[in-house]
């Protein structure tokens, strides 16, 4: 991989990690037509992934900062401090957090390979986009929610996060999408949907790092990836902020229109 090419694939991941288009259907799509020499090792994934991971804890590091310190407060040498979790929001959401990573564990453990390997081709991913693009929509007929996150919302937006392994279903499309149809409010629903995939990218690179420990890293890439980190992390922070303001402005369905075109282009070429 060249320097032109990590960088471009740096950009691709960073704007479509966040934004509700699906990365890797772009993934597949993108390699479908440029060929193989777009083929990502999985040195140059962790490292794009991990400029995303950053780029979330940079736009909600003040958040985050709150809701560990919390966290930490509520622990004891003796187990939980049931209180603070009754009464400190912090504690709360980083609970619910945990219950939205649970069906993402279990499709990641059991089924990810199978699911990957069965529906990685280019015509279906923009069949899937077509699917986006209606989930997409759809959020336009939604009026003012005003609820906040809680044990069974964050369940539902952990089981649409799980659904979202489906190349050309889009993570943040999705569960940003069903939180609004639960009545979640428009900014809780978007901080909630990108710090519940903190955990799930940190364990995906943790799991892609062992299998780094066995093949190392080659000197002459080293320029490669700190393009892609940068790409990807730069890129992937104008991303989130853009969408989290279209978001409050209640025009995340725009996206729709993208994903539709995007799709039925796909079909038509892939066909």
């Amino acid at each position: 991989m060249d320097l032109l090419q990590a960088i471009f694939l740096g950009i691709l991941q960073g704007i479509t990690e966040f934004l509700p288009v699906s990365s890797s259907g772009h993934l597949v799509l993108a390699r479908s037509l440029f060929g193989r020499d777009l083929e990502a090792g999985i040195t140059f994934e962790i490292v794009v992934h991990f400029g995303s991971f950053c780029s979330i804890v940079l736009y909600y590091r003040k958040l985050i900062a709150e809701i560990l310190g919390d966290l930490f407060k509520s622990l004891t040498p003796n187990g939980l401090r049931i209180g603070m979790y009754k009464t400190n929001s912090n504690v709360k959401f980083s609970y619910y957090i945990l219950i939205s990573m649970i069906p993402a564990m279990i499709i990641g453990f059991t089924l990810q390979d199978k699911i990957e390997e069965l529906f990685l081709n280019p015509f279906f991913v923009s069949c899937m986009l077509l699917v986006t693009g209606t989930l997409l929509f759809s959020t336009k007929f939604v009026k003012s929610p005003e609820e906040k996150v809680n044990g069974i919302r964050s369940l539902i937006m952990g089981i649409a996060q799980a659904f979202a392994i489906i190349p050309g279903i889009s993570r943040s499309g999705s569960t940003i999408s069903i939180g609004l149809f639960t009545g979640m409010k428009r900014e809780e629903v978007a901080n909630f949907s990108f710090l519940m995939v903190l955990p799930v990218l940190a364990g995906a690179m943790l799991l892609a790092m062992m299998d780094l420990m066995e093949t190392g890293i080659e000197a002459a890439a080293v320029i490669t990836l700190v393009a892609g980190f940068f790409t990807s992390f730069i890129s992937g922070y104008l991303a989130l902020s853009y969408l989290v303001k279209l978001l409050k402005n209640a025009k995340f369905y725009y996206f729709s229109y993208y994903c539709w075109v995007v799709g039925i282009a796909g079909i038509i070429y892939f066909f």
